[in-house]
């Protein structure tokens, strides 16, 4: 018999207003778990959006305490690196007495994880944006050591190209001196795909993927979703 949604955790799910791919968590995560979302707002592709897509946290989060969620995911890349992880997430523990994560978070625990002290990144994000990443996991003691971007203007631009096209544009990356590859945004699809980039032979971080496996590590989950990459799979547990 299926286990019923929620049955098993009930995670609260932040993610930008614009955004196409907030079902990739859902997708991959293990029978049981639900994600249940509100949206924050966010049209379009750029630093000042990233900034302001946290401005009533509060209340956002206050939304998805109203359906006994047991952990809230903020679930955006490059705004909780540029607001802060740290902020954010105590932000939201005080407006709902909830304990929250961030992709942030997510990200540089599973690069922890991997070892990964040298990456290659891929983003579909505009150069502003690649630069604060770049400043932002260089002052985490990560270098890039490859980057390629495709920039996008708006998020419904980012999540309607199909999982191939992201697929491809990996295969350019050099990966020879990386220790993990890191392709950032929670806004693209990639889930179908994270087992093909990764047969090159480099462990593979994507912001969904890392959110859920960090998620199911906090709720001391033990499930480990096969199909998604060594990292979600338990390789690096």
């Amino acid at each position: 018999m299926s286990l019923g949604f929620g049955t098993r955790a009930r995670i609260g799910h932040l993610y930008p207003s614009g955004g196409l791919c907030d079902f990739e968590v859902q997708l991959m995560a293990p029978e049981g778990v639900q994600f249940v979302t509100t949206r924050m707002p966010f049209s379009r592709t750029s630093l000042e959006s990233d900034t302001a897509v946290v401005a009533e946290v509060e209340k956002h989060a206050g939304l998805l305490a109203t359906a006994a969620v047991e952990l809230i995911a903020m679930n955006c890349t490059a705004a909780s690196m540029a607001v802060g992880a740290d902020a954010i997430n105590a932000r939201i523990l005080a407006a709902t007495g909830i304990r929250s994560v961030t992709t942030t978070d997510a990200v540089l625990a599973a690069l922890a994880a991997c070892g990964a002290k040298r990456i290659a990144l891929l983003t579909p994000y505009p150069a502003e944006v690649v630069e604060m990443e770049s400043a932002f996991l260089a002052r985490a003691g990560i270098e890039i050591v490859s980057e390629i971007s495709d920039p996008q203007s708006t998020p419904v631009e980012q999540g309607m190209l199909p999982p191939e096209h992201w697929a491809a544009l990996a295969n350019r990356v050099d990966l020879a001196d990386a220790d993990a590859f890191l392709i950032s945004c929670a806004g693209i699809q990639l889930a179908p795909v994270i087992g093909a980039i990764e047969a090159r032979g480099k462990p593979v971080v994507t912001s969904n993927q890392a959110l859920l496996w960090h998620c199911l590590r906090t709720l001391g989950l033990a499930d480990r979703p096969r199909g998604y990459g060594a990292l979600l799979a338990g390789a690096f547990d």
